[in-house]
């Protein structure tokens, strides 16, 4: 849900949920009431504590990351514009998918 008419650029504190598409279980699994993180659970993981490295008007706060989706507190600390990486105004999914996978065949093959 988004305030109509309210600044998300605005200094704050925001809770944020990020589903991931048709809500797929992609980021692993709960074992025994604990959350075992998959090879894409771990990347969204450590993307999630890089995020200070690019973005430095931010501080980040909880979180968690479940099945198909991860929650997080993030607090804006200045107020932002658009800044130097835009989001995308479309995605092409097919794309990215064939960008993961050949990411993670890379990657089984170095580790």
């Amino acid at each position: 849900m988004r305030l109509r008419n309210y600044d998300y650029a605005n200094p704050g504190a925001y809770f944020v949920t990020i589903c991931s598409l048709q809500k797929e279980c992609l980021f692993g699994d709960v074992i025994n009431v604990e959350m075992k993180l998959n090879e894409y659970g771990i990347v969204l993981h450590e993307c999630w504590h890089n995020l200070i490295n690019h973005y430095f008007h931010i501080e980040l706060d909880e979180y968690i990351i479940m099945p198909n989706h991860m929650h997080f507190i993030i607090n804006i600390m200045d107020t932002v514009g658009a800044g130097f990486k835009p989001a995308p105004t479309s995605i092409n999914w097919e794309q990215l998918q064939k960008k993961d996978e050949a990411i993670l065949r890379k990657k089984s093959l170095t580790s």
